[in-house]
């Protein structure tokens, strides 16, 4: 297999099954071999012909050439006792108090399961409407949101995968502008994406500059009159200065809703690009474009026909896990087993245009858009229809628009373009339909050695072309884009364009280039220059209400930049490990260049290596790693994080020592009595003395520590100062989510 170090740190952290210790138990290619021998065994349910064994084979070989990849959950979960495969449901809410608890416990499942949710809270009376049953009055939706938060806050501690939620108003519900504003604090509702649901009546009122209603969804009475513009207005604001919320423009979802008559669709999924009815969810894969090309002398063309047999496997793929998943709800199975919902996607799209030598922002990428999305598109309709002639149509299809056009399917949708976070690390690509992020960026590498990672399709013309040098990866891996750098070709500048090199309106035109030939939706981000002022934004969402968009999600540069620790109190000293003037304290990105030493230390259960770094602002992390003899890895795992975020966060190094030194260990404590040379009491207290030599060290060799202040000339990119969590690397604002290329970590699960 051709995994990347990346890839194999990825699955190796997120996706290979581990043992009680946190091990992995099992290589990539037996991780690819027990999904796909699960995701075949459902043949054995078919009179089909099809040899399950055989299949298998097909399955095997489409994943380990990395050619199509399914959602995590598959990936994490097929063939396990667990055996929950969907990434994407939508739950009820209902405007009853057992409606609401009972839409937090079945999420409190779901997320159990890895599943991420969406939740319409348009069903919701009004805060301060009458409570008929007990004569008091309802607090609104925004409220429960709180509650559907905290509750999310707490299950996602023991997860599988991070719990995210989607939540979504009408535009005409009476509590609308409080819930555009819900986020304007980014500290509040952190485990929730926001979208607004416009209608047409609503965008014709704000375009002739009228009044709509506010209706309250009880009794359907009208509450209000208010003005479109200055609602519009403050969408426009709120996403301006921070992201959120996005819209869906949800007449036009329902309008290409293919089970009309079973219900109307409220809610999409954490990132938007799944429409769903209640208690439906959804299974996605991506088809890696980099893998579907091929050379015809001296040009590189897109090749159809590989690309047509890996749809028609991928929708088979996709078909069977429906069969083979364990839903966590019963209802949940019914609607999923009912409609057959699959949702085909791509990944690797902007890798596709610089191997065909097309610029993203360009006319001709948007006609190849169009041109790979309607043959996907088309293709899996044809293998759907193949499907539903040997194992049935799907069990809805009778109420759906399909039985009225005479077109048998097995699957109600086949098309969705999904985020590809950390499945297009696997495979080695550009995610999803989203540009380049960054040409080159800086990674650490087992010897402390510090190496700039670059696109491996820009290094390569790099050196065919006689302007590769190291020292000139490194300066793109600080500035993240090539536009402004000296020595590179003007033509490699135009084909190798970033995310902030590509203007807003070209991020539209793709994303609605892909949605004409998307039978779901599709999701992207709109990247804006920090510079943009809200008439952009404004402008953006007009668009792609005109270009026929679902739903669009928008990011300025640097609109969400965290605050760094302010130092000067007020008296001008050092207020290091404080709350300064009510401010959040956030820790200063991890430096990409550390010094440091690494000392072994006997404790009870064996020895333990402890490596403490610094940068030019002093002792800025640590790590730990316990030897073969076994332990607690995920406790000094823990402590050594907690104690480099708090290094980063001002706190002086001698109250962490303070902390650490002293605490015992009975398993450490019973051996050094009896004689064995242990010299610690415990892994903290090692670790204490550890950071007390290094710092030592240091003041010895006249180094200035200066704890948990932000460097100069931190390398910064795409204006990103927002370190992950998991890592240290530098998030990126991508498909509606907040992810990190490094290790793939994603806040939208």
């Amino acid at each position: 297999m051709q995994l990347s170090d990346n890839a194999l740190r990825v699955l190796e952290r997120r996706y290979l099954t581990k043992n009680e210790r946190g091990e992995p138990i099992e290589t990539p290619e037996e991780m690819f071999r027990r999904v796909a021998h699960e995701i075949a065994s459902a043949e054995a349910d078919y009179n089909t012909g099809a040899n399950p064994k055989e299949l298998e084979e097909t399955f095997y070989r489409l994943l380990t050439d990395l050619e199509f990849i399914p959602n995590s959950p598959t990936l994490m979960n097929a063939g396990k006792d667990l055996g929950q495969l969907s990434a994407c449901f939508v739950l009820p809410v209902e405007d009853s108090m057992e409606g609401i608890f009972d839409a937090i416990k079945q999420a409190a499942i779901i997320h159990k399961s890895g599943g991420g949710t969406g939740f319409s809270f348009s069903r919701l009376r009004p805060a301060g409407a009458t409570v008929n049953s007990t004569g008091g009055v309802a607090s609104g939706p925004i409220s429960f949101m709180k509650v559907f938060n905290a509750a999310t806050e707490a299950v996602k501690q023991g997860g599988v995968r991070r719990g995210a939620n989607m939540g979504i108003l009408r535009v005409d519900h009476p509590d609308i502008l409080e819930f555009i504003k819900c986020k304007r604090d980014n500290k509040d509702f952190t485990n929730f994406n926001i979208s607004v649901a416009v209608t047409e009546e609503f965008m014709r009122a704000m375009e002739t500059g009228e009044e709509y209603a506010l209706v309250n969804p009880r009794d359907k009475s009208i509450v209000l009159y208010i003005d479109a513009r200055e609602v519009f207005d403050l969408i426009v604001e709120m996403a301006w200065k921070n992201g959120e919320p996005g819209i869906i423009f949800i007449d036009r979802i329902n309008e290409y809703n293919i089970l009309k008559k079973i219900g109307d669709i409220e809610s999409t999924n954490p990132c938007g690009e799944q429409v769903l009815l209640p208690y439906e969810s959804c299974n996605l894969g991506s088809i890696n474009l980099t893998k579907m090309v091929r050379k015809e002398g001296n040009r590189t063309v897109i090749d159809y026909q590989k690309l047509g047999k890996t749809v028609d496997t991928a929708v088979w793929f996709l078909d069977n896990v429906i069969d083979v998943n364990r839903y966590p709800l019963p209802q949940i199975e019914e609607a999923t087993k009912g409609s057959r919902k699959i949702g085909l996607g791509v990944m690797g799209f902007a890798d596709m245009l610089i191997l065909l030598g097309i610029p993203y922002d360009s006319n001709e990428a948007v006609e190849v858009a169009e041109e790979v999305m309607a043959f996907i598109n088309s293709r899996s309709k044809e293998k759907s229809a193949e499907l539903a002639v040997a194992k049935g149509a799907f069990p809805f299809y009778r109420d759906s628009t399909y039985a009225g056009e005479g077109t048998q399917l097995r699957n109600a949708t086949t098309t969705t373009i999904a985020p590809t976070g950390t499945i297009s690390i696997i495979a080695g690509a550009s995610s999803g339909i989203e540009p380049l992020f960054a040409i080159s960026f800086i990674r650490n590498v087992m010897d402390k050695d510090q190496l700039p990672e670059v696109h491996p399709i820009f290094e390569e013309t790099a050196r065919k072309r006689g302007f590769y040098s190291r020292a000139l990866m490194e300066e793109i891996s600080r500035k993240g884009t090539i536009k402004d750098i000296k020595g590179v070709p003007e033509d490699v500048k135009r084909l190798f364009v970033t995310a902030h090199d590509i203007s807003p309106e070209w991020h539209i035109r793709m994303q609605a280039a892909f949605q004409k030939h998307t039978d779901n939706a599709v999701s992207k981000t709109v990247n804006f220059p920090s510079h943009a002022v809200r008439e952009d934004v404004r402008k953006v969402y007009l668009l792609a209400h005109k270009l026929g968009c679902k739903g669009v999600t928008i990011y300025r540069d640097k609109s969400r930049e965290e605050q760094v620790l302010s130092i000067g109190g007020p008296e001008g000293e050092a207020e290091t490990g404080h709350d300064v003037k009510g401010q959040t304290i956030t820790p200063r990105i991890r430096p990409e260049i550390t010094r440091g030493l690494t000392e072994k230390v006997k404790i009870g259960c064996g020895n333990l290596y402890i490596t403490v770094n610094y940068d030019d602002n002093g002792i800025c992390e640590v790590f730990t790693n316990l030897g073969r003899a076994g332990g607690c890895p995920s406790q000094s795992e823990a402590t050594s994080r907690l104690i480099s975020i708090a290094l980063r966060s001002g706190i002086s190094v001698e109250a962490i020592i303070e902390q650490l030194k002293g605490i015992r260990c009975h398993s450490t404590i019973r051996q050094r009595a009896n004689g064995s040379g242990i010299k610690v009491l415990s892994c903290p207290d090692a670790i204490g003395k550890t950071i007390e030599r290094a710092m030592k060290m240091n003041r010895s060799a006249g180094a200035v520590v200066k704890e948990g202040l932000p460097a100069e000339g931190t390398p910064v990119r795409d204006g990103v100062k927002a370190a992950c969590p998991e890592c240290g690397g530098m998030l990126e604002h991508e498909s509606g989510c907040v992810v990190c290329p490094n290790c793939g970590f994603s806040r939208c699960g």
